[in-house]
């Protein structure tokens, strides 16, 4: 079979577009943020033999949930600037062994890098999301300015900061009806944010990491950047409105939340918003 140019792969093409919005958006400083992609095996064969391992490596827990399953992940260090500009260098695709305790490295880390320091909350997010969808295929990571700052000034209180998003913009109920989950802060790139970030993914595609940034999950490179697309936006609407005296003088209301909600046919998650007004139906 033969083997076709793998920097035109539809996965790298698609990374690359990725990122380079993220850093234009500034969401992505420095080597700031990461993201990983769970691929088809057969699409990758057509540009990658995937017999030759690069190196091996031990993961300090396991993922049996993910075994033989192939990722491409963005590189520790990283600058999500550059990675267009040699992908090569900042990407990795890599392969979790048959029993989920060590990854293999089959192309990529030229510079002998290593995977995103957050690895670990990629592949327990990645675990997680596939036992609730299927079709499930993206985890992103980045450092949303609008979020960051709303999580200085609001409640981190995970019903109050949904709805707070909700009431923003029309679209975020129907975008993500099952909420944001909030973690305490803390310390990046360990394998008890991994951990907390995918049990807290068991019930919802977003997770924000207070005074750091936004995780979102997507069946796609489009579904996980929209997802966090609006809810960044969101953030950004309620930052800009608290910054005017006097605040908000009005909000969209949970009884026209619960109409887009039986418009569009979806089921916000329990608990956030108020009953409906019976007089009004």
């Amino acid at each position: 079979m033969k083997i076709h140019d793998i920097y035109a792969a539809p996965f790298i093409q698609e990374m690359c577009e990725v990122t380079k919005n993220l850093w234009r958006n500034g969401w992505d400083e420095r080597n700031g943020g990461n993201i990983s992609y769970l691929l088809d095996e057969e699409e990758v064969r057509l540009y990658l033999d995937l017999e030759p391992v690069v190196k091996e490596k031990e993961l300090d827990f396991e993922v049996k949930e993910l075994a033989n399953k192939i990722f491409l992940v963005s590189a520790s260090g990283s600058y999500f600037k550059n990675i267009c500009q040699n992908p090569a260098k900042n990407l990795a695709i890599v392969r979790v062994t048959e029993d989920g305790k060590r990854y293999k490295v089959l192309w990529g880390l030229e510079d002998g890098g290593m995977p995103t320091s957050e690895f670990a909350s990629h592949l327990k997010c990645h675990g997680v999301r596939l036992a609730q969808d299927p079709n499930h295929r993206v985890i992103l990571h980045c450092h949303s300015i609008a979020i960051s700052a709303m999580t200085f000034v609001h409640e981190l209180d995970e019903k109050k900061f949904t709805r707070s998003l909700w009431e923003m913009i029309t679209e975020c109920l129907i975008v993500f009806p099952d909420g944001v989950a909030l973690l305490p802060w803390m310390v990046a790139g360990t394998v008890e944010l991994g951990l907390a970030s995918a049990q807290k993914m068991k019930n919802t595609r977003v997770v924000i990491w207070p005074h750091h940034g936004i995780m979102g999950a997507g069946q796609s490179m489009d579904d996980a950047f929209g997802l966090v697309e609006t809810v960044e936006k969101a953030a950004d609407i309620y930052m800009r409105v608290i910054s005017v005296p006097g605040g908000f003088k009005q909000k969209i209301t949970s009884d026209q939340l619960w109409d887009l909600a039986e418009r569009f046919d979806v089921t916000p998650k329990a608990g956030i918003l108020d009953n409906r007004n019976k007089a009004t139906r």
